[in-house]
């Protein structure tokens, strides 16, 4: 059903889905933590895994502390002369900056310090240190201050930078970006990865307002200079090789030469893991690798202020056309283009993330799906008001037209607006001996009689398919082919005026109104009539008019001159195909009005009720017969 709403309750729904959606989008552009990041979350890995692992850049090589490494040193953690051979090894084979994700807080006693420092020494390197946050923070809208630094010995410092290696992770523990900066309270601390990149490009990466600067490219980056990540695909992804390997030499040439390596733990029970898409079991080191990788190559996700606008412009978007779709569209077809819009939108950022773009597909589902709902329940409630209320007019108007007009006029609004030329049947009825029935009953009794003869007259109209125009006090107009022509409408009216003067005898017989009401008359004729509205513009009533209805109505007056009580016109009989009639008189007469005389067909009141009575119990066939 269609509808519209009022236009205050309209607008009542725009504005209250303008200041939810306005909330939401406040919220996404202010970079702050919400339910939906959970949900807009889900709907990223589903892009990722659609859009496949990538191909990583072999700048980066992980040389990993693996299960190997620990079988074949005896110990965890290495110690610190291990190390320092390690990355002895790891210069030899050509590696042009290191990297190393183990936190190094301890003093080894036994020299090795000195050792590790002199080691690092010969590189570019970093080394790891990590914050401690006693309240948890989340979102990326602000600048990372842990409590407390977890630095490495001041010895280590000395030869190499150091790095904070904590990353930003979902509600769901996935790292979704990396904060390149850190706000210690010695100061602004950069992060491993940014530490890291410095070192492998020669030169320190400067951040400016939204973006890092990496010699001469920008790379765009999140609120408060957090990296989105772009993973490449599951564990060891990038070049690993174990530190063992390196230890005896049975790594392959050149494996190492110019490149970053980074030095993590990977043994089993050791060092962090982290779920992420493609591997719910990511060691820390990978991630690490990712952020580097993602600065090196420039392919981390971009999702800076001006994605998140388009987000909040499209969520927005998508509410209002959604809520005006309610509001003026079917139920059904609003639906289909909310879906439409969603799945249009869903697609897009699909390809968007593939070509590096990190939209929002949670946003415009929740700033514009809960309004919907809402108007949506307010419309079907407004919806079913209305057809109680139009169920209710209906059943009115039914009172004042035909049903089947009343129908029509409802389902139709422009019915006849424009006049329609066409075929019908028009029956004229009436009571003799009404005038002094009225004299003796008074108003009230009248009234009854009346009430009980229009109901018989309604009951057997509508029982042949005709409809009831109009009512005269004693008298009625009946039409056959009222709204629409059938082509039995001549037949059944015929059937029906001889099962009216049957009825109307039998009831003024059952109801003692004999002594007033002598007969009943009945005129009838069939022809082209004009069916239109006629009256005022804010008053009008379907009427039909034209020769038809005249001749029918003089036909009634004409009866009575003849001692009849049913007069039909030769027209009437000959296009009642489906039903014979052999009439007892016929007659050729003047019609007042009319140039050309007309032949008629009469029966009295006792000639008409026989003859429907032998139609009724199969005795006169051949009098009167209807086919089925």
């Amino acid at each position: 059903m269609k509808s519209r709403l009022p236009i205050r309750l309209a607008l009542v729904a725009l504005l209250v889905g303008c200041l939810w959606s306005g909330w939401l989008v406040q919220t996404h552009l202010s970079g702050w933590a919400s339910v939906l990041d959970r949900a807009e979350t889900v709907l990223l890995d589903l892009r990722i895994l659609i859009n496949g692992p990538r191909k990583v850049i072999d700048d980066v090589v992980i040389v990993a502390v693996d299960d190997e490494t620990v079988a074949g040193t005896g110990s965890y953690p290495l110690g610190q002369d291990n190390l320092a051979l390690l990355i002895d090894k790891i210069r030899q084979a050509g590696a042009r900056a290191l990297a190393i994700d183990i936190l190094l807080t301890g003093n080894a006693g036994d020299g090795g310090s000195e050792k590790l420092a002199t080691a690092l020494g010969t590189l570019p390197a970093v080394i790891a240190a990590a914050g401690q946050f006693t309240v948890e923070q989340s979102g990326g809208s602000y600048l990372p201050k842990p409590d407390k630094v977890l630095n490495p010995l001041p010895s280590l410092r000395t030869e190499a930078a150091t790095g904070l290696v904590n990353v930003s992770t979902d509600t769901g523990g996935t790292p979704r970006h990396i904060p390149l900066v850190f706000a210690t309270r010695d100061g602004p601390v950069p992060s491993f990865v940014l530490s890291a990149t410095g070192r492998y490009l020669g030169s320190d990466p400067t951040l400016t307002r939204d973006a890092v600067r990496l010699r001469d490219r920008l790379q765009p980056l999140d609120f408060a200079w957090h990296l989105p990540l772009n993973y490449y695909g599951p564990g060891e992804t990038f070049r690993t090789l174990s530190a063992q390997s390196i230890f005896d030499g049975s790594f392959a040439a050149g494996a190492l030469n110019g490149r970053l390596v980074l030095v993590g733990a990977t043994a089993t029970g050791v060092g962090d893991r982290f779920g992420t898409p493609f591997d719910q079991i990511l060691p820390g080191v990978e991630v690490l690798a990712t952020g580097i990788a993602n600065l090196l190559d420039g392919s981390a996700l971009v999702r800076n202020s001006m994605i998140r606008r388009i987000d909040a412009v499209v969520s927005v978007s998508i509410m209002l056309i959604a809520l005006s779709a309610v509001i003026f569209l079917p139920l059904a077809q609003a639906t289909i283009l909310y879906l439409l819009l969603v799945g249009v939108w869903l697609v897009v950022i699909t390809f968007a993330y593939g070509q590096g773009y990190w939209f929002n597909g949670a946003l415009p589902v929740a700033a514009s799906l809960p309004p919907l709902v809402m108007i949506a329940i307010v419309r079907e409630v407004f919806d079913r008001r209305q057809t109680s209320r139009f169920a209710v007019a209906n059943e009115a108007l039914s009172r004042f037209q035909a049903p089947g007009l009343a129908r029509r006029i409802a389902e139709d609004p422009g019915f006849l607006l424009r006049p329609v030329e066409q075929d019908v049947a028009i029956l004229f009825i009436d009571l003799a001996g009404y005038t002094g029935l009225t004299e003796r009953l008074g108003p009230g009794g009248t009234r009854d009689v009346l009430k009980a003869f229009h109901t018989l007259v309604v009951n057997e109209t509508a029982r042949h398919h005709g409809v009831v125009l109009d009512f005269m006090g004693d008298g009625a107009m009946i039409g056959f082919g009222i709204p629409d022509a059938r082509p039995r409408d001549a037949s059944d009216a015929c059937l029906c005026v001889f099962d009216l003067v049957a009825a109307v005898q039998d009831w003024i017989a059952s109801s003692d109104l004999g002594d007033d009401l002598s007969n009943v008359r009945v005129g009838g004729h069939y022809g082209p009539v004009v069916l239109s509205r006629l009256g005022h513009e804010t008053q009008q009533q379907i009427a039909a008019t034209g020769d038809c209805v005249n001749v029918a109505s003089r036909l009634m007056e004409t009866g009575k001159a003849f001692e009849a009580s049913v007069a039909l016109s030769a027209t009437l009989i000959s296009s009642a195909e489906r039903c014979t009639l052999d009439p007892p008189r016929l007659e050729s007469v003047d019609i007042r009005g009319r140039r050309q005389n007309i032949q008629i067909a009469l029966w009295t009141s006792r000639q008409a009720a026989a003859l429907r009575s032998g139609v009724r119990n199969g005795r006169d066939p051949t009098a009167a017969h209807s086919e089925p």
